[in-house]
């Protein structure tokens, strides 16, 4: 499959890198937020109460959200072709 070349080269870093920035900027001083599962879960296990029950919903959102933007992209990127049909096309 060919490389997409619809945007600039290198950029994406840089993209998500402010944009975490700009989430830990504004949330915490809010609500001293964490973006990572991973970081989030060792707390939360050794505050039990509320925190362990809604922990579950930070591991499985992210998730979800990840399938369906793996469904929605080749319907999106690809103008509504599969895979298959945009090998075969000869524009």
């Amino acid at each position: 499959m060919a490389q997409r070349t619809s945007a600039p080269a290198g950029f994406a870093p840089i993209a998500i890198g402010l944009c975490l920035t700009l989430i830990h900027l504004i949330s915490i001083p809010v609500t001293n937020t964490s973006v990572n599962p991973a970081r989030s879960t060792g707390p939360a296990l050794f505050a039990g109460g509320a925190a362990v029950d809604q922990l579950w919903l930070f591991w499985v959102a992210p998730i979800i959200g990840a399938v369906i933007a793996g469904a929605l992209y080749p319907l999106l990127a690809c103008g509504g072709r599969t895979s298959a049909e945009q090998a075969l096309a000869l524009d």
